[in-house]
C-alpha cells in the first residue's frame, strides 16, 4: 500500500483489501434502477435551469438600469452565484444526466461553458472524466497533480517550482487562491485549444472569444474603467471561491490511491469520495455535488435522485462493511484544510533546515 494512502483521512487508516467476489457494485446497480432512480428528470431541469437563465437576464437588466454606480459590485456578488450555479449546470449536462443523447448535451455543454462562462466544455470534460474514472489516485486523477498545490508527502517531497513554493503554507493560501480559479479555468481553456485531445478547437476558441468580447466590452463600455476593473476583480473571485469551495469538500481529505494500489470499482469510488449533509440548501448550493459517493457511483444519475440513492447506498456499504464517510460543510473543509496542511509538512520541514519526518 503507498504511503500515501494512509496519510490523514477520515475512517479507516488503511484501504481495505478487495474481498474474492467481483459482483457487488452489480448488486448495488440493480437496487438503484429497481427503485427507478436513474431515469430522466425533464421537469427537474428545465424549472432548475430556467430559474438559473432568468437570474442571468435580471443580472442584466439590473446592470443596465443601475449605469455608473458602486452598486454594480454588489450585482457582480449576485453574478458570481449565477455563475456558480452555470458551472454546476454544466457538469450535469457533461455527464448526461440532463439529455440521453451526446449532442444534446455536448451542444448545451458549449453554451453554458463556452458562451456563458468562458470555459472550454472539451478540455473540462476530457480532464473530469479522467478525474472520475481514477478519483484520489496520485499518477491519473489530474485534480491532485501537483500544479499548484501538494496532495501527499510524497508529492511534497518531490516538489519543484510552483508547488514547492505554495505547498508549504498551502491550507492557508487556500481560499486566496480559489479567488484565481475562475481565471485559472479561463486560461487553461484557451492554452488547451491547442491540444491534440480538443475535438472542435475552432469551434470551443471562437465561443470562447466572443464570450469575453461582450463580457469586457459590456462592462468597460457601461462603465468607466475603475469601476469595471473592480465588478471583474470581484465577480471573478467571488465565482473562484464558490465554484472551489463546492468541489474542494468531495475528495480533499480523503485517502490517497497510489499505483499500486488495486481497488474495485465500488471501493475505489466509496473510499475517495465525502458526502456532505445540510438539507435543502446545501443541495441548491452544491448542485447535488454533495451526494458525491452516489454521483461518482452513478455518474449520469440526474441531481433530484440522489438523495435517496444516498439512503440505498449508505445501507449497502453498510452491510458490506465498507467505511462511508458523510459530514456537515464546515467540518468538510476543515478536513480538508487538515490534509493540505499535514501533506506540506515535508516542504516545511525542508524550509527550516529540519531532516525528513519518519512520520508518513
Amino acid at each position: 500500500m503507498n504511503e500515501s494512502a494512509l496519510e490523514t483521512a477520515p475512517g479507516p487508516s488503511a484501504l481495505p483489501d478487495i474481498p474474492a467476489k467481483g459482483s457487488d457494485f452489480a448488486r448495488l446497480s440493480a437496487r438503484i434502477a429497481a427503485a427507478g432512480l436513474l431515469r430522466r428528470r425533464p421537469l427537474y431541469y428545465t424549472l432548475r435551469f430556467g430559474a438559473v437563465g432568468l437570474s442571468g437576464v435580471v443580472c442584466g437588466v439590473a446592470f443596465f438600469a443601475l449605469g455608473d454606480t458602486w452598486l454594480q459590485i454588489l450585482l457582480a456578488v449576485a453574478l458570481s452565484v449565477v455563475f456558480g450555479q452555470l458551472a454546476l449546470a454544466t457538469h450535469d449536462l457533461a455527464h448526461r444526466q440532463v439529455f440521453t443523447r451526446r449532442r444534446a448535451s455536448e451542444t448545451g455543454g458549449l453554451i453554458t461553458a463556452n458562451l456563458l462562462l468562458g470555459m472550454s466544455y472539451g478540455w473540462w470534460m476530457n480532464k473530469h472524466t479522467r478525474h472520475h474514472a481514477n478519483p484520489n489516485h496520485e499518477e491519473k486523477d489530474p485534480d491532485v497533480l501537483p500544479d499548484v498545490l501538494v496532495f501527499s508527502k510524497d508529492q511534497a517531497r518531490a516538489a519543484t517550482g510552483l508547488p514547492r513554493f505554495i505547498g508549504a503554507h498551502q491550507a492557508p493560501l487556500f481560499y486566496p487562491l480559489l479567488t484565481l480559479e475562475g481565471l485559472a479555468l479561463s486560461f487553461a481553456s484557451f492554452r488547451a485549444l491547442r491540444e491534440p485531445s480538443m475535438k472542435r478547437p475552432v469551434l470551443e476558441g471562437t465561443l470562447l472569444v466572443i464570450h469575453f468580447a461582450a463580457y469586457f466590452g459590456v462592462l468597460f463600455t457601461a462603465l468607466p474603467p475603475i469601476k469595471a476593473i473592480a465588478f471583474i476583480a470581484v465577480h471573478q473571485a467571488l465565482f473562484g471561491i464558490y465554484l472551489g469551495s463546492v468541489f474542494a469538500p468531495n475528495h480533499k481529505g480523503m485517502p490517497m490511491i497510489g499505483p499500486e494500489d488495486r481497488l474495485d470499482f465500488l471501493r475505489r469510488q466509496v473510499l475517495t469520495s465525502r458526502n456532505v449533509r445540510g438539507g435543502a440548501f446545501i443541495d441548491v448550493l452544491m448542485g447535488g455535488l454533495n451526494y458525491q459517493i452516489e454521483h461518482h457511483l452513478f455518474p449520469s444519475m440526474p441531481t433530484p435522485a440522489l438523495k435517496r440513492a444516498q439512503v440505498i447506498t449508505e445501507a449497502y456499504c453498510a452491510e458490506l462493511g465498507i467505511p462511508y464517510h458523510q459530514t456537515g460543510l464546515i467540518a468538510s473543509h476543515r478536513e480538508a484544510l487538515r490534509h493540505l496542511r499535514n501533506a506540506g509538512e515535508p516542504l516545511r520541514r525542508r524550509n527550516a533546515g529540519q531532516p525528513p519526518s519518519d512520520n508518513r
